[in-house]
């Protein structure tokens, strides 16, 4: 399972470093982030084992359930072998996000990809200042302007992030969209191509901080396109996990 894990990631990390190259990026720029949504925590401690330690999940239970047990089994580690064992992970909540679970992801998480709402930025403020952490967020835009699509209009993004910068306990790092799934990656370009206009306006016109640097887009499916177009973050499952047999059903929210 490791063997195949780490000629999976060989394989991704090159085809991320050709897409660099292209467009004359620093590899280094751009953070892969394992979707782990249909694998068993067996294949997800062989993954962090390999040096994969941004770690994404679509539902709140699944993330807050394995990150429980990856952290445990990471602790019982550093007690018998003292060296030579990996960091505990940074967990990414990836899929949409409702505020009735915000109390019970934000002592694991720790980037949420998902703020569509100045209602959810309230709640994750509230959530966040009560345990005593600000935590790291990015609004998600629907660009392709699909109804079966979360996330908010492009129009709409400079008024939330107008409404949330005054809040405490969460900070806007960013901005991710989803692509809509085509047969040929370059179709997605337009997507990501407009979604790195709004982040560059919004960072010209000073709109947000230094702490907004992050564009968080492309899957399995068209992740080059998205490195060419400035993803400073990929969301990567099913390339990763190829041959490596999933052990939980599949499911639509991501990747």
């Amino acid at each position: 399972m490791r063997r195949k894990l780490s000629e999976n990631l060989k394989r991704i990390r090159e085809r991320i470093q050709a897409a660099c190259e292209r467009r004359r990026r620093n590899p280094q720029d751009v953070r892969l982030v394992a979707v782990t949504k249909t694998v068993e925590i067996d294949v997800i401690r062989a993954s962090v084992e390999v040096g994969l330690l941004d770690l994404g999940e679509s539902r709140v239970q699944e993330l807050v359930k394995r990150a429980g047990m990856l952290r445990e089994h990471l602790s019982r580690r550093r007690v018998i072998e003292h060296e030579g064992v990996p960091p505990n992970p940074r967990w990414h909540m990836i899929g949409h996000l409702q505020r009735n679970k915000v109390r019970q992801l934000l002592p694991w998480v720790d980037l949420i990809h998902s703020l569509d709402s100045l209602r959810l930025a309230e709640t994750i403020s509230e959530e966040a200042r009560r345990i005593d952490r600000t935590i790291p967020v990015l609004l998600e835009v629907n660009v392709s302007g699909e109804k079966s699509k979360f996330g908010i209009a492009v129009g709409a993004v400079p008024h939330l992030i107008e409404h949330v910068a005054g809040l405490k306990g969460l900070r806007i790092v960013g901005l991710m969209t989803m692509a809509p799934l085509e047969a040929d990656p370059e179709s997605t370009r337009p997507c990501f191509a407009r979604l790195r206009d709004v982040f560059e306006d919004l960072r010209s016109e000073r709109v947000v901080g230094p702490d907004f640097r992050e564009l968080s887009m492309g899957m399995s499916n068209d992740f080059e396109v998205a490195v060419e177009e400035g993803a400073t973050m990929v969301r990567i499952g099913t390339a990763l996990f190829d041959g490596v047999a999933p052990a939980v059903p599949a499911r639509s929210e991501e990747d």
